[in-house]
């Protein structure tokens, strides 16, 4: 054995070119660490032990010649009697505490050479939950269903966290490998099998991962260095990572590796980098601009595309680092409210008023820094600078649908006209639209919070947790929510299994989103190029218009969206209402075609008045 000097990644265990393994792990509470590998399966068979040896900050190294490239292995710290997984481990096969299996990355034959990242300035998103997406819940069965999405039009699937975590089944954000694809959805390989054929299809994946914290497990981590965490920080969901104190510097390597493994390893195209706001770092170079320039580094010229959730909407987050695109909460709020006329608990400060819609097809955040009820204090930042095309809408997402008594589907608290009306607001609206799994087809499937642990305490207090995170909505607590399966039994994951068969039962809504998308991937102004800017206007006490100018003024579209009743805009004083210089206004389509479900429409334009149905959103160009 002999120290690594040459290594694709600072840690981890890595196959070699001539049949070696080198292995690498930052163990500074240790003076000794012990290398055991098993090609046994079911390690009956003594296992090969190799002490690796020191080399300087804490870590230790080595490199073994000439072992199976499917082998498990494990950490012997100071002689203990127990073995520890890889921190930087690619493939947990018994999960978490288990042993870490060597992968061969080389083994996996890419054919997506001509894939040159996401370029498409039209982006649909469509967020994929892999355990829940299909009956199976594995990486082979969703690869099968991704012709059909790219035939809609998909062409950027954002994937819940894939790490592996501790239990049976979970939404992912308490990932405790994070390097490892969890075991649960399949083999490294058939990752990756994914991804190649979604880039053979025209389709991005952009991977969810959580560096804020680690979820349950965090103890096998400790046993190698305390100083993975810090309690500088309070942290809402465990110990806040240790990016700016004392040891640091592993710390931000673990991380950083993190990021640049995912995207050159396994063709990831870009990152949601979860809840920013708990990602605390007070060093001259933010992590968070550091992870950005990781991604561009190891895309090798590809483009790439980084998200990031922050719920206080600090807009800093766009202005000074690297970051893509936020998710904009504000859209999603304000929506529901005027989609169910409830606004209880943190959508207490939206109204739902079509000044809110205005606003936010113009400026992005609703709230830029003024007082906010809610939280009794200012929220946000200004975000006026920034173009649509920074912020992402949606009407459904894993926690906003889980954050209902019963994990309902907005379709479940709102009408179907009215529901047809801010779909298409989401996909023709200027920001970039997400699609949550099954919201295409009107799924009949619910998603609440489901996680298991194998610990009954922590289970029963994840099950409190969340029945306290519901009660801040009257209504729930006052019928002693959640009324669903407590988080740790097995039917609060099967319940929210997508039946695909619901794309033909539910045609009529399949058909509403396949043809948005295609009218917003075939209209000039949704390309930044093709438009010369965005206005709107409040025309009634529910109804508004968003104008696109077009570079060629033959271009000009509007959309407008009347979520009340029926309106008759005469006179029409609104000069975002007229055409073109020696054009008029013609109807591209509209969301009460009866092909949706809807009961049709009275003639738009009679003897010099607008007909605007209600429940009813209207594209029209020149």
């Amino acid at each position: 054995m002999q120290i690594i000097k040459n290594r694709k990644y600072s840690i981890g265990a890595e196959i070699f070119g001539d049949g070696s393994v080198g292995f690498r792990v930052w163990a500074p509470l240790r003076q000794k660490v012990t290398v055991e590998l098993f090609a046994d399966e079911n390690q009956k068979e003594d296992p090969t032990n190799v002490s690796l040896e020191q080399d300087g900050n804490g870590y230790f190294s080595g490199i073994i010649d000439s072992v199976p490239p499917i082998i498990k292995y494990g950490f012997r710290l100071d002689d203990g009697e127990q073995l520890y997984p890889d921190p930087a481990s690619r493939f947990q096969p018994s999960g978490s505490f288990g042993l870490s299996q060597l992968v061969d990355p080389s083994r996996f034959k890419w054919t997506d050479n001509n894939w040159r990242g996401i370029e498409s300035e039209v982006k649909i998103i469509y967020e994929m939950h892999i355990g829940t997406f299909t009956s199976e819940g594995t990486w082979k069965a969703a690869t099968k269903e991704l012709p059909e999405l790219a035939r809609i039009g998909i062409n950027t699937i954002e994937l819940m966290p894939v790490a592996e975590f501790e239990g049976d089944f979970g939404w992912g954000y308490d990932g405790v490998n994070i390097f490892a694809p969890s075991h649960l959805y399949g083999s490294p390989d058939d990752f990756k099998e994914f991804i190649n054929a979604a880039h053979n299809l025209g389709i991005g994946i952009i991977l969810d991962v959580v560096y804020n914290h680690l979820g349950p497990g965090i103890f096998l981590l400790k046993e190698f260095s305390q100083d993975y965490f810090t309690k500088k920080y309070t942290n809402e969901w465990g110990q806040a990572i240790n990016f700016d104190g004392e040891k640091s510097g592993p710390v931000r390597e673990f991380i950083l590796t993190n990021a640049h493994y995912w995207v050159e390893e396994f063709h990831i195209d870009g990152l949601r980098l979860d809840a920013t706001q708990q990602i605390f770092d007070d060093s001259e170079k933010n992590i968070i601009d550091e992870i950005c320039q990781t991604v561009q580094t190891a895309a090798s010229g590809k483009k790439t595309f980084v998200v990031a959730e922050n719920e206080p909407q600090n807009s800093d987050i766009l202005r000074k680092y690297g970051i893509d695109a936020v998710w904009n909460d504000d859209f999603h709020h304000s929506a529901v409210v005027a989609l169910t006329d409830h606004n209880e608990a943190y959508y207490s400060d939206y109204r739902g008023s079509p000044q809110e819609f205005v606003s936010l097809a113009k400026y992005g955040f609703l709230y830029q820094g003024q007082y906010y009820y809610w939280q009794k204090k200012p929220r946000g930042k200004p975000s006026i600078d920034f173009t649509p095309q920074r912020f992402i809408h949606y009407l459904q997402n894993h926690d906003q649908i889980a954050n209902t008594c019963y994990g309902l589907r907005i379709h479940e608290l709102t009408s179907p006209g009215r529901l047809r009306t801010f779909t298409a607001l989401l996909i023709l609206g200027p920001q970039i639209p997400l699609i949550f799994q099954g919201q295409e087809f009107g799924s009949s499937s619910p998603f609440s919070y489901f996680a298991h642990h194998n610990d009954k305490k922590l289970a029963e207090s994840s099950k409190k947790g969340r029945e306290r995170f519901l009660s801040q909505f009257a209504s729930i607590k006052s019928v002693n929510g959640p009324l669903i399966p407590p988080p740790y039994y097995p039917e609060a994951l099967t319940r929210c299994k997508l039946n695909l068969d619901e794309r033909k039962t539910h045609e009529n809504t399949y058909g509403l989103h396949a043809d948005l998308i295609a009218i917003r991937k075939s209209e000039p102004v949704f390309r930044v190029a093709e438009r010369k800017g965005i206005d709107g206007a409040v025309l009634g006490e529910k109804i508004f218009v968003i104008r696109y100018f077009g570079v060629k003024p033959e271009n000009d579209r509007l959309l407008i969206v009347n979520y009340g009743k029926d309106h008759e805009l005469s006179p029409c004083p609104e000069p975002l209402m007229a055409p073109p210089v020696s054009k008029s206004w013609k109807l591209i389509w509209y969301s009460e075609d009866p092909v949706y479900g809807g009961g049709g429409i009275p003639e738009v334009f009679s003897e010099g008045k607008w007909n605007i149905f209600g429940q009813c959103a209207y594209f029209l160009g020149s």
